[in-house]
């Protein structure tokens, strides 16, 4: 028989953990006969620092849910949402894996529709929302304008509206592993897999309880891992302002040596003089900061530590 795997990264949800797993649990029971498929649900405690970890442990005696399997793996501190996720899929033993946030913005009552495209032969099936209800004009500014120009300066389209609520297959998972890097970006990578791939569209909600866990700070963090990840763009970005800027400079210098030939005497201007050497100056620090976030990365990788580590582990049937 079939085995299907959700995976629900969680960090400080004590607010709405309860509800999630009520209504998670139940819609994947009624998967599970709809489609004759077996289940786990697998919940990776991302270090949080309230009482997520205990009410997860807990969850057998407030929603049992009948033969169904249900992992807890609690990760030795706060790796970050996408390194979360990550253990979670590593663990997943499903023929189908489905990856769903612990807010409910994301309803889990989709599932059942990604269930049908993956038995019509969909490696990947990816959520894109319709509506974000709940989320300020500032940040659904930001997000459009994050995806549209990574897939601009990427070879690849990476789905607008898109987040990390989706299924893959099996063989799409074993692809996933295989891909060692540690600044991850899931929304990217899953794209960049290829094979059979196909949206489902959705309105989300606002969320069920709770705070986001998602700041401005983390959201450019990983807007930085999608576009430096992705692309080297940024790169080719600093060579040609470079070499704009010589040029510019090339030709600046020889209209103040012509200037004095035929003037007689040199050019005056303090001023100018300092805004060229200050703008030139801002280029070098930007140029040499993107060289850096790049030499940095690599460091990063060549060290290999550990992705994750594992504090414990609980597995209930």
């Amino acid at each position: 028989m079939e085995l299907i795997s959700v995976v629900v990264p969680c960090y400080n949800e004590e607010e709405v953990i309860k509800e999630t797993h009520s209504r998670l649990a139940r819609e994947v029971e009624k998967i599970a006969i709809n489609f004759n498929v077996n289940y786990e649900i697998i919940y990776v405690n991302d270090g949080s620092k309230d009482k997520t970890l205990q009410i997860l442990q807990s969850l057998k005696n407030i929603h049992p849910i009948g033969s169904g399997n249900v992992v807890i793996i609690s990760l030795a501190k706060n790796f970050g949402h996408q390194t979360a996720l990550t253990a979670g899929l590593n663990f997943a033993k499903g023929d189908a894996i489905i990856s769903i946030d612990a807010d409910l913005q994301d309803p889990p009552e989709v599932i059942e529709e990604m269930m049908k495209k993956w038995k019509e032969g969909m490696d990947v099936v990816y959520g894109v929302r319709t509506s974000r209800e709940g989320e300020t004009w500032f940040k659904l500014m930001t997000a459009k304008l994050f995806y549209i120009i990574v897939r601009k300066i990427t070879k690849f389209d990476i789905p607008l509206n898109a987040g990390d609520f989706r299924l893959i297959s099996k063989r799409a998972l074993e692809v996933f592993k295989s891909m060692p890097e540690r600044n991850r970006f899931i929304r990217g990578m899953i794209p960049w897999i290829g094979l059979n791939q196909i949206p489902i569209y959705y309105e989300r909600a606002s969320r069920f309880a709770g705070t986001t866990k998602y700041p401005f700070s983390k959201m450019l963090k990983l807007a930085l891992d999608g576009i430096v990840g992705f692309s080297n763009s940024p790169l080719k970005t600093a060579y040609y302002v470079g070499f704009v800027i010589a040029l510019l400079s090339f030709a600046y210098g020889i209209f103040i040596i012509f200037y004095s030939l035929l003037k007689g005497f040199p050019v005056h201007g303090w001023s100018s003089i300092m805004v060229t050497i200050l703008f030139t100056g801002g280029v070098q620090l930007i140029t040499v900061g993107i060289l850096g976030e790049y030499i940095g990365r690599i460091y990063d990788e060549v060290k290999k530590r550990p992705l994750y580590i594992i504090d414990e582990q609980e597995s209930r049937f």
